[in-house]
């Protein structure tokens, strides 16, 4: 698709909250404005899609370690439970 340029003025507070948000999702400004106006036209579903894939490709990494290469990571037991199910403290 064809690309346009587009001159958009807003305050300070503003324009630097938009460059926090695209840095903190690893896009420019440019692709952060267009995916808001994405969502706001209707076309979530697919702004979603895309905003996971870049959240997968930036946490590839922490999956991969913390699953121990595909292998789902074990729930540590709550409310006291030890490794036998028995409760701390009533053995």
């Amino acid at each position: 698709m064809a690309k346009t340029q587009l001159n958009v003025r807003v305050d300070e507070d503003t324009a630097r909250a938009a460059r926090e948000r695209a840095l903190a999702r690893g896009m420019s400004v440019n692709r952060y404005i267009e995916e808001l106006v994405r969502q706001d036209t209707g076309e979530v579903g697919h702004s979603f899609v895309e905003a996971v894939a870049d959240f997968m490709k930036q946490y590839e990494s922490v999956f991969a370690e913390e699953f121990d290469g595909g292998a789902p990571a074990r729930a540590k037991p709550s409310g006291g439970e030890g490794r036998d199910g028995a409760r701390e403290g009533r053995r």
